[in-house]
C-alpha cells in the first residue's frame, strides 16, 4: 500500500547541492513528490510503497553530498499525496531561520580541471564553481540559500548556464553563483587612479607581470582585498612592511603547489589533508632547514622558525599563482588594526599608496571574510583565527537557548547569536581600535541577526566596563548580562567540547577585568552549575606604565623584580631588561613602583612571559602583540624538555575563608631564574625550565581542585610548548585535559562563551 513520507531536515543541507541529491535520489528510486529549502532546513515529501520509502530514508542519511551534514531528521507518515513527479519547489520563505549558513569552499578538483582544460568553455575561468565549491557566507544576504538572495542576483545566467542549473544530472543543478564568461563576473586591471588598463585574461597577464618586476598588487579575492607581492623578493617585502604599518609580524605566504610547499617547510599527512582540504587555511608550518624552493626572502617573517601557508583557494588564485609560478605574500587588504577592504572603488582610497595595480572584479562582496589560521597540535587541528571556510558554522550546545547576541571583546573580536540549540559565532573581525574596525563589528552584529532573524531577548558582554564593545552593548535598548572574561574563555572550551559543568578551567592569556577589579590573566576557574568561583592564580606583581608593558616586556620584567627586591632590585643593573633603560628612566620607574602611581597589579601569565623573556635577554621592546613570548617558547624549543623550577603556594586573604583563592608564588621560579643567568646556563635550557615550570603548576592546581576534567584556554595556549607539556603532565596525572580544536583559544572565542556561560551560570532569570 502506497503511503507519503514527510521529512524535515535540519543540518548544513543549503548550499551543497541537498536538494539535487534529493531530486536525483528519489528519481532513481521512482518516488513522486518534492523537495524545498525553508530558513529552517529542508522539507522533503513523496509517495511510495514502504519498502523504498524506508530504502529512500537509509540512502538519504547514507549517500549525502562532500559537504552536507544533517543535524537532525523528523518524517511522519502520512496519506498518498497526489504527484506525478519528483520537482524541486520554489523556497519557503517563512518561519524562523536555524539552518546553517556555508561557508566559502575553495575551488573542487572538477571545476579546477575545467578551468586548465584548452577545450572547456570555462577555460581560464576566474569565477568557475559548482555546488561543491566556490563563494556562500561572502555573497549571501539573506536565507533560504537561492540565487536572488546572494550578490549573483545582478547577474542573469546565459541559455548554457540555465540548463546546467536546471540539469538534474549536472554538478551544477540549482548551484547558486553559477557563471560563466559569457555571463559571469570579470576581471580588470586598474593603476592606482583607479583607470582601466585591461580586462578579462589581459587582466590576469598584467598583474602577473607587475608581480614579476616586483610591484604590490591588490587582489579583490573572495572575501575581500589581499596585497601581494613576490616572496623572494627583498625591496617589495620591505616595501609591503612599511606601507602596511607592520614591522615584523610575520607575512603568509601563498605557494602555487603542494610539492612548492613541501620543498620549504615539513608537512605531515594532517598538515597536507589541511593544506588541500576545502576549508583551504593557512596552515603554520615548521621551515626545513636547507629548503629546496626558491628562496623566501628573511622579511617575510624574522627569527620566526614557521611559516604561515596557504595553497590557491578560488580559480584566480590557481591562475595567477600557476601563472607565475613562485610564492607571493598574501596579506590582508588593509592598514593593520583595520578590516580588510571590500569594494574596488573604496579600495583606491583606502589603498592608496600601498598598492602599485589592482586586479578588481565586479562580484560584489557583501560581508568581508579574512583567510583562517589553523596549525596541528596534539595530533588535531586547531584554529587560531575563525574566517574563511569555517564561519559561520554553528557550534550546537546541546541546550536550548533564547536569541541572545554576545558581543564579543575588545581584541581579535568576533560576534555570535544563539538560536535553538546552536551558537553561530561571526567571521574573524578584529581588534576594536580604529573607526572602520568598529564599523565592521556593528555591521557584522547586525548582519548576523538579520541572516539569521533573531530578535535577542538580552545581549551579553565583557564585564569591563569600557570595551567598545560593551558600551555597543548599552546603546541597544535590551537588557545586558555582564560575564567576566576569563569566565567566558572557560564556557567557550566546554562548549566547543560538549561538557557539562564539574569542570576546572584554566585561563591564561594576556589581560581581563577582573570581578575585583584588578588585571586578571592566569586564572583557575571553578565552572559548576550555576557557579563560577575564582579557585586560583599566578601571584600578582605590578605593572608599570599599565597598557605600556603590553608593547615593553622590560617592564613587565621591572615589575617582577620590585614585587621580590623592591627598590633594591633596581641594582642589578647586569640584568637585560635594566640595561634596556636609561639610569634617569630607572628613577622614574622606581618612583612609579614605590607610590604605586600608574602601576596596576596582574595576574597576567602573557605578563609574565614577557617578564622572563626579558630577563633573558630575548626581547625588550614589542613589534607586534605576543612577539616576546613567541621567541621564548621558540628558544625553548631548541633543547629536551627541562625540570621545573620550585614554586609554592599561598593563600590569599584570611586563612579561614572558605573560598579564597590561592595563588601560585612564582618568586622561587624567578630565583633559581636568577641564579642560572648567573651560571651562564643557555637561555634555550631556562626558558624550557620555565615552560615546564608552568606545566606542573598547572597541574598542581588540578590536584588541589580535585575535578578530573580541565580544560585550557585563552591566548597563552596557543603556545605548542607550554600546551603539550600541560596535557602530557595532566595525562599522566589521570586527569582528562581538553583543549580548543575549532574554535580559536585566544579572543577569538569569548562571544562563543559568553551565550554558553548564560546558559551554563543561568543567568538570564
Amino acid at each position: 500500500m502506497k503511503q507519503r513520507i514527510a521529512i524535515v531536515i535540519h543540518g548544513a543541507v543549503q548550499g551543497v547541492g541537498f536538494r539535487p541529491y534529493v531530486y536525483r535520489l528519489a528519481t532513481d528510486l521512482g518516488l513522486p513528490g518534492w523537495v524545498a529549502n525553508t530558513p529552517a532546513g529542508v522539507l522533503i515529501e513523496a509517495d511510495g510503497e514502504k519498502p523504498l520509502l524506508d530504502l529512500f530514508l537509509l540512502r538519504l542519511q547514507r549517500d549525502v553530498p562532500p559537504r552536507a551534514s544533517i543535524h537532525s531528521l523528523e518524517f511522519s507518515i502520512l496519506d498518498p499525496g497526489d504527484f506525478a513527479e519528483f520537482t524541486i519547489r520554489e523556497s519557503d520563505q517563512s518561519g524562523p531561520v536555524t539552518a546553517p549558513v556555508l561557508p566559502d569552499i575553495a575551488t573542487c578538483p572538477d571545476c579546477l580541471r575545467e578551468i586548465r582544460d584548452p577545450g572547456n568553455r570555462r577555460y581560464r575561468y576566474p569565477f568557475t564553481n559548482c555546488t561543491n565549491c566556490g563563494p556562500r557566507f561572502s555573497i549571501i544576504t539573506s536565507l533560504p540559500y537561492d540565487r536572488p538572495n546572494t550578490t549573483m542576483r545582478a547577474f542573469a545566467m546565459c541559455p548554457a548556464c540555465r540548463k546546467e542549473y536546471g540539469d538534474p544530472g549536472d554538478r551544477r543543478f540549482h548551484a547558486q553563483p553559477n557563471a560563466c564568461p559569457v555571463c559571469g563576473p570579470h576581471c580588470e586591471a586598474w593603476d592606482q587612479a583607479g583607470r582601466l588598463l585591461a580586462s578579462h585574461e589581459e587582466a590576469l597577464r598584467t598583474a602577473e607581470r607587475a608581480l614579476r618586476e616586483g610591484a604590490i598588487v591588490a587582489l579583490k579575492g573572495l572575501g575581500g582585498f589581499q596585497l601581494l607581492a613576490d616572496a623572494g623578493n627583498r625591496d617589495a617585502v620591505e616595501r609591503l612592511r612599511r606601507v602596511k604599518r607592520r614591522e615584523e609580524k610575520p607575512f603568509a605566504l601563498m605557494f602555487p603547489s603542494l610539492d612548492a610547499v613541501e620543498s620549504a617547510c615539513e608537512c605531515s599527512d594532517l598538515e597536507r589533508r589541511l593544506l588541500r582540504s576545502p576549508e583551504s587555511p593557512i596552515v603554520l608550518l615548521k621551515r626545513k632547514q636547507n629548503p629546496r624552493t626558491p628562496a623566501i626572502d628573511p622579511g617575510v617573517a624574522p627569527g620566526n622558525p614557521t611559516l604561515g601557508i596557504m595553497l590557491p583557494y578560488t580559480p584566480l588564485h590557481h591562475l595567477l599563482l600557476g601563472d607565475l609560478d613562485r610564492p607571493v605574500v598574501a596579506t590582508s587588504g588593509n592598514v593593520t588594526d583595520e578590516p580588510i577592504c571590500t569594494d574596488e572603488r573604496e579600495s583606491l582610497t583606502r589603498l592608496h599608496g600601498m598598492a602599485d595595480l589592482f586586479l578588481v572584479h565586479d562580484r560584489p562582496i557583501h560581508r568581508h571574510v579574512d583567510d583562517s589560521v589553523v596549525r596541528v597540535l596534539l595530533g588535531r587541528e586547531q584554529v587560531l583565527r575563525r574566517a574563511r571556510g569555517y564561519a559561520p558554522l554553528p557550534i550546537r550546545l546541546g541546550r536550548e537557548l533564547p536569541d541572545l547576541l554576545a558581543v564579543g571583546p575588545h581584541l581579535k573580536n568576533t560576534v555570535a547569536v544563539s538560536r535553538g540549540t546552536s551558537i553561530v559565532v561571526s567571521q574573524h573581525i578584529g581588534d576594536l581600535e580604529t573607526v572602520q574596525s568598529h564599523h565592521a563589528f556593528t555591521q557584522a552584529s547586525q548582519s548576523l541577526q538579520d541572516l539569521y532573524r533573531t530578535k535577542p531577548v538580552a545581549v551579553v558582554s565583557d564585564l569591563h566596563p569600557d570595551y567598545l564593545s560593551t558600551r555597543h552593548a548599552r546603546t541597544l535598548g535590551l537588557p545586558v548580562i555582564s560575564v567576566q572574561h576569563h569566565v567566558a574563555h572557560v564556557a567557550s572550551c566546554m562548549g566547543e567540547n560538549g561538557l557539562e559543568p564539574p569542570v576546572l578551567g584554566v585561563s591564561w592569556d594576556g589581560t581581563g577585568y577582573g570581578t575585583d577589579g584588578t588585571i586578571w590573566g592566569s586564572e583557575f576557574i571553578l565552572l559548576k552549575h550555576g557557579e563560577a568561583r575564582r579557585f586560583g592564580a599566578l601571584m600578582p606583581f605590578p605593572l608599570p606604565g599599565g597598557d605600556a608593558a603590553v608593547k615593553e616586556p622590560r617592564r613587565s620584567a621591572a615589575g617582577l623584580l620590585f614585587a621580590m627586591m623592591g627598590s633594591d632590585g633596581f641594582a642589578r643593573l647586569d640584568l637585560p631588561p635594566l640595561r634596556a633603560f636609561r639610569m634617569h628612566e630607572l628613577g622614574l620607574l622606581s618612583t612609579m613602583l614605590r607610590q604605586r602611581v600608574n602601576t596596576p597589579l596582574c595576574t597576567s601569565a602573557g605578563r609574565l612571559f614577557d617578564a622572563v623573556a626579558s630577563l633573558l635577554g630575548i626581547r625588550q621592546i614589542c613589534a607586534f602583540e605576543g612577539q616576546a613570548a613567541m621567541e621564548l617558547e621558540f628558544t625553548a624549543q631548541s633543547v629536551l624538555p627541562g625540570r621545573p623550577y620550585p614554586f609554592q603556594w599561598e593563600q590569599a586573604g584570611a586563612a579561614q575563608a572558605p573560598n579564597a583563592p590561592v595563588f601560585a608564588d612564582w618568586r622561587p621560579m624567578v630565583s633559581g631564574i636568577l641564579e642560572d643567568l648567573a651560571q651562564g646556563t643557555a637561555t634555550g635550557e631556562i626558558a624550557s625550565r620555565f615552560h615546564a615550570t608552568l606545566a606542573a603548576i598547572i597541574t598542581a592546581a588540578a590536584q588541589r581542585a580535585g575535578i578530573p576534567r580541565v580544560v585550557l584556554t585563552g591566548g597563552c595556549f596557543q603556545n605548542r610548548l607550554l600546551t603539550e607539556a600541560t596535557v602530557a603532565r595532566l595525562l599522566q596525572e589521570g586527569f582528562q585535559p581538553s583543549w580548543h580544536q575549532r574554535i580559536p583559544p585566544n579572543d577569538g572565542g569569548v562571544a562563543l562563551g559568553q551565550i554558553a556561560a548564560v546558559s551554563y551560570l543561568n543567568l538570564l532569570r
